[in-house]
């Protein structure tokens, strides 16, 4: 089976292409960014799955994933994200996705849902599903917009306001303002303590 796997962040990248080829014997091509994936589809290269990076450069949130669900002639494509919640996940199937995996995946279980997608069936981990439901309850994420907790998903991972803005693909000076903005709106004096609020609260 041929995937393609694109994704900016060369290490995730490098270890699920590198699982995929060892443990699931997949012939996998990567890059970087959509529209290198999109030449790619365009290639006449029957890939078996086009595995999408929900925040890489030029997705612009489901509409990369639609160009590239153009581009490929019916054959499946699916998201994968560490930030994206269950409303996206479940909107990136309605729009033709064949599934959506969260990063936060065994390696082991990633591979076997490419192959499960790779035949043509749908699958979103059922688990991510309902420990999404289960975070809608916290008071807490009640308060954060969904942009606000996709920063505040980033904070608890340690990432830099850069780091943050590359994986959504907004300003570094957009995510200053998130920051400061959820912050204040939970209690906390700066990003480490947002940090530990959410993570005490179970949001993350």
């Amino acid at each position: 089976m041929r995937v393609l796997l694109a994704d900016d962040h060369d290490l995730v990248l490098e270890t699920l292409a590198s699982f995929l080829r060892t443990e699931g014997d997949f012939e996998v091509e990567t890059c970087g960014s959509l529209d290198a994936a999109v030449e790619k589809i365009g290639n006449d290269i029957a890939y078996d799955l086009v595995l999408l990076d929900y925040t890489m450069p030029g997705m612009n949130g489901l509409e990369g994933m639609k160009k590239a669900i153009d581009a490929s002639f019916g054959r499946p494509v699916a998201l994968m994200s560490g930030t994206a919640s269950k409303t996206i996940a479940q909107e990136a199937i309605d729009a033709g996705a064949i599934g959506f995996l969260p990063k936060t995946m065994a390696a082991k279980s990633m591979v076997n849902a490419v192959k499960f997608m790779s035949m043509g069936e749908t699958y979103v981990p059922l688990d991510f599903l309902n420990a999404v439901e289960e975070e809608a309850d916290i008071p807490l994420a009640k308060q954060l917009t969904e942009r606000e907790l996709q920063v505040l998903g980033g904070l608890c991972q340690g990432l830099s306001n850069k780091e943050i803005a590359r994986d959504l693909d907004l300003q570094e000076v957009t995510i200053k303002l998130h920051v400061k903005t959820l912050c204040r709106k939970i209690g906390a004096k700066n990003r480490t303590r947002a940090a530990m609020i959410a993570k005490e609260a179970g949001l993350f």
